[in-house]
């Protein structure tokens, strides 16, 4: 069995971790996006092309695309929806003539990836993202008290936010308010606590039922458009894979999967198979869903999660956490086996190493983009190569170099 295809994620000219950096990594391919570009407007031909002819001149290939913002008119079906999705065909059209063969994108609303803290200290000294959920819960229900914020949670998670909200300080909040609102990469907007609950109260009255029939509304118009590209568009999951602040998320469970990738039945509708977004919930059994799913996964970010007892995680190793990471790798590499025996021209999957724990000297280095530090991502590479290496060469030896 041959090896993914390994890419890693690039910022754009900003990005401090350079192209350079890319190649000596091992990475053959960057997945990447224009990032100045995130209100929905469309993407010009001359924009992409100057981008891609920067990772051109590297040495390297753009095919995947991670990702086109999709603005929150379309995902509350608002009165401007159409304009945006019209500008979003354009900018499918766009990428694809500039050979981009693969578009990530989510469906999150308001908030994107989301974490409690940035700098999570591991036993091994080292620093990971985390989320941490009575932080969360206090945060949510006693310093930006939404209304109805009580619905959302049990009596006892009530009762443990309160206790952890009496031993945290104001600098406390005051740092969990900018890691949770402020902004990450990609993110369409930032806020200030004010214009946050604003953002929160446009979704008032939007159930997940709604938001489902919104996406596939979205879905009904573009698939179309990337089938005569010949692109192929995949959902990222959401990330935690449940609820915040009240707001429906439809990404987060194979039933979730199942309505997606039957909102139309099209083989350019499929997914991105991100193994900590879904690695967070118990109840999602990765391997079966590789399995299930595998012939519409387009795309595949490889990270692991450890999971809490409280309902926090954090970043684990790409090897250690909660998932069987090389169950996961082995169940993908027989996927492309699968699809290389049907013939497909896209039987060799791009995978990229998601995150990575802030190591050695890029601790404190000034313009990291949170998880996307360059020896941790380094470090998930060279682990999740040895796994995918290993496989091919175990499916090579003779039964008796097997039995030795």
């Amino acid at each position: 069995m041959e090896s993914m295809r390994e890419t890693l994620r690039w910022y754009g000219p900003k990005d401090p971790v350079s192209l350079d950096n890319v190649r000596q990594a091992g990475a053959t391919e960057v997945v990447s996006a224009l990032h100045h570009i995130y209100d929905g407007s469309p993407w010009s031909d001359a924009e992409i092309a100057r981008q891609k002819a920067l990772v051109d001149a590297a040495g390297l290939a753009w095919k995947v695309v991670e990702s086109i913002p999709v603005n929150n008119q379309i995902k509350m079906a608002g009165p401007d929806r159409a304009r945006y999705i019209g500008w979003y065909k354009d900018t499918i059209r766009a990428l694809s003539r500039q050979g981009i063969e693969t578009i990530c994108y989510n469906f999150m609303p308001v908030v994107d990836w989301t974490r409690t803290d940035l700098s999570y200290r591991m036993p091994s000294t080292g620093l990971a993202l985390r989320f941490d959920a009575l932080d969360f819960a206090a945060y949510d229900l006693f310093v930006l008290k939404r209304p109805r914020v009580t619905d959302d949670y049990t009596g006892e998670r009530i009762t443990e936010a309160e206790q952890r909200f009496r031993i945290r300080t104001e600098a406390d909040f005051d740092a969990i308010e900018r890691i949770l609102i402020a902004g990450l990469p990609a993110t369409e907007r930032s806020y200030n606590r004010e214009s946050f609950l604003r953002a929160l109260a446009e979704y008032d009255g939007i159930s997940a039922d709604d938001l489902r029939g919104n996406l596939r509304h979205f879905l009904n118009e573009i698939v179309p458009v990337a089938e005569d590209c010949g692109v192929t568009l995949c959902i990222h999951p959401d990330d935690p894979p449940f609820s915040l602040y009240g707001l429906p998320r439809i990404v987060s469970t194979a039933e979730d999967v199942r309505y997606i990738l039957a909102s139309p039945d099209a083989a350019a509708n499929g997914l991105t198979f991100c193994t900590g977004s879904f690695g967070v919930r118990a109840d999602n059994d990765l391997v079966a869903m590789v399995r299930e799913f595998g012939p519409r996964i387009h795309f595949v970010h490889l990270r692991n999660v450890t999971r809490e007892p409280d309902g926090s995680f954090h970043e684990a190793d790409h090897l250690g956490g909660s998932t069987d990471m090389p169950a996961v790798v082995i169940a993908l590499m027989q996927e492309q086996r699968r699809r290389r025996r049907e013939g497909r021209a896209d039987w060799q999957l791009p995978m990229r190493p998601d995150h990575g724990h802030l190591l050695a000297d890029d601790i404190g280095k000034p313009g990291v983009n949170p998880g996307y530090s360059l020896i941790g991502r380094l470090k998930g590479l060279a682990e999740l190569r040895g796994v995918m290496q290993g496989v091919s060469r175990y499916e090579r030896m003779s039964d008796e170099e097997r039995s030795l």
